[in-house]
């Protein structure tokens, strides 16, 4: 399942394999995560993460890219990207990103033998520790994709595999990815890496790599959705998506999300293949899909109409994945900074979305 070394254009177009697993993950997640389930999560109840978890194990997906002689698939960027598209279409509450994304990279390359196997099997899951920046400027430690058996700390350049770390979870707009505040007094704490700080980085890229892929496919059940209600609506003896002004707003949303979508592989291909373009190519489109899920998000609530405010219509489900997942891994501001020192120009301001 390895992609050879990136030619000099890189072809975006899914192959087979892609296809066929998309095709997988998509039966699968139709099956245990249905948006009733899922808008269960809300009232406490949570009958999804484990089977959708199970299945997930059965179809061999948190070891994709855990090398094969540590028990894995040996895939590529380009196959998790696949199966997180599925994620962002259902809103589905998973750990893949947070462990089989993230925190497998980390330990892949910080050279981890011990911790990846239990991974790849699905045996456990992992999550790395970080510290995201509020606006104020003010750090906090937490962790994303709970619940998780290992957390990985990056401290002072190492990375330590912490268990028995107190977890207390806290309020996060979405349900399905929850956060947690931890304490790490009396945890245990085991060195993986003492030299970590490009494994720590490389997780992070790939991590806001792929996330796009998730981002895609918010926006594009958003779009999906939205069109088909509006070719069944009727209103005034017609059918609302009849009228001109929607036509353009459906017309503007479909070019948004076919440019969000071709940024997203791009990103996922340079990844896949070690490309030197993969930083510039990850922060366009972590600046860009983050705002573009967002805006399909909110365009699916607003031209549903009176349905789409309800608690029963899944909007709001993909609302909050899309919002919340525009802040996970940096916001579009920062990713549009970081993109501005990659190629020495001044940093912008603003939405590129409009």
């Amino acid at each position: 399942m390895n992609h050879p070394t990136a030619p000099a254009s890189v072809d975006l177009l899914p192959d087979d394999v892609e296809q066929d697993l998309r095709a997988s993950v998509r039966a699968v997640v139709d099956r245990h995560a249905p948006p009733d389930r899922v808008t269960a999560l809300y009232d406490g109840h949570d009958d999804v993460t484990a089977p959708l978890w199970s299945a997930f194990v059965d179809l061999g997906l948190p070891g994709l890219l855990v090398p094969e002689d540590l028990g894995g698939a040996g895939a590529s960027a380009r196959e998790a990207a696949a199966v997180l598209e599925e994620l962002g279409r259902a809103a589905a509450p998973s750990p893949y990103l947070t462990s089989s994304v993230v925190a497998t990279t980390a330990l892949h390359v910080a050279g981890d033998t011990e911790i990846l196997p239990a991974l790849a099997s699905g045996e456990q899951t992992a999550a790395l520790l970080v510290r995201p920046a509020s606006r104020s400027g003010a750090p906090a430690l937490t962790t994303v994709g709970l619940p998780a058996d290992v957390l990985l700390l990056p401290e002072d350049g190492a990375l330590y595999a912490v268990r028995g770390a107190t977890v207390t979870p806290v309020s996060s707009l979405d349900m399905t990815r929850p956060l947690a505040r931890v304490d790490l007094d009396g945890a245990e704490r085991t060195l993986v890496a003492s030299d970590a700080t490009a494994a720590v980085d490389r997780a992070l890229l790939v991590g806001a790599g792929l996330l796009a892929a998730e981002q895609v496919g918010v926006a594009r059940w958003c779009l999906e959705t939205t069109v088909a209600y509006l070719k069944e609506r009727r209103q005034f003896g017609r059918v609302v998506g009849g009228f001109q002004a929607l036509k353009h707003r459906l017309a503007d949303l479909y070019a948004l999300v076919e440019q969000a979508d071709a940024a997203a592989r791009y990103a996922a291909a340079t990844l896949a293949t070690g490309d030197p373009d993969a930083p510039v190519a990850v922060a366009v489109a972590a600046s860009f899909c983050g705002e573009a899920a967002t805006h399909a998000a909110e365009e699916a609530v607003q031209l549903h109409g009176g349905i789409g405010m309800t608690w029963e219509h899944p909007a709001h489900l993909h609302l909050k994945r899309a919002k919340a997942d525009e802040l996970l891994l940096g916001t579009p501001e920062a990713h549009r900074r970081a993109l501005a020192t990659l190629i020495d120009l001044p940093a912008p301001s603003g939405s590129l979305v409009e």
